[in-house]
């Protein structure tokens, strides 16, 4: 079975969506983000990186969400190369960009030693996700597949990213396309699933 070790609200829950979706059985070992638990040497022995998700598999473990969801569910990759490509634009957009400055607001230590910076940063969090959903908004219907249907990896993605927006100090309601994705998403089972499990 695959074991999916995950942390709630983070991006692993994205792994977590997809695994529900297609009713794939695994079994969801919580790493606790308050005890440090991916600092420390069990953890480790698991993903040397100290990061979630991190998925271990009969062939081995893999890291990193885009990774994981692409091998547990490749049916979800459109056929259509333009398609799939734009879907991966997507995901590389929520993993590059808009997942650091996320990050930026809760982890400014990867990027700073004085606690000066770390404050700076973290003002600067609510401008730089609502640029962010600014480019979504705009971007969501140029994509040559539907979205919120879950018939997409990118769907599972953009969803955990957009549930942060609140906590970053960003109002989805004032970007109409955005929030009609997210009560979509929010009909499927999956998404119930995970929410009824405590991860998200």
């Amino acid at each position: 079975m695959l074991k999916l070790h995950y942390a709630p609200r983070t991006i692993s829950v994205a792994v977590a969506i997809v695994l529900e979706e297609l009713e794939m059985p695994y079994e969801a070992l919580r790493v606790d983000f308050a005890n440090a638990e991916q600092t420390k040497y069990d953890y480790r022995q698991i993903n040397p990186k100290g990061r979630v998700p991190a998925l271990e598999t009969p062939e081995g473990i893999l890291t990193e969400t885009p990774a994981i969801i692409e091998y547990v569910a490749p049916q979800l990759v459109p056929e259509d190369a333009y398609a799939a490509a734009k879907m991966r634009e997507l995901i590389s957009y929520l993993n590059g960009t808009m997942h650091p400055h996320h990050a930026h607001g809760t982890r400014g230590e990867r990027w700073a030693d004085e606690e000066s910076s770390f404050a700076d940063m973290k003002r600067k969090v609510p401008q730089r996700m609502a640029d962010c959903a600014a480019h979504l908004e705009e971007f969501l219907p140029s994509l040559p597949f539907r979205t919120g249907t879950l018939e997409v990896l990118s769907d599972a993605y953009l969803y955990v990213v957009l549930a942060w927006l609140p906590g970053d100090g960003v109002d989805i309601s004032h970007y109409p396309r955005l929030a009609a994705f997210q009560h979509d998403m929010n009909t499927h089972k999956s998404v119930q699933a995970v929410f009824e499990k405590g991860m998200l």
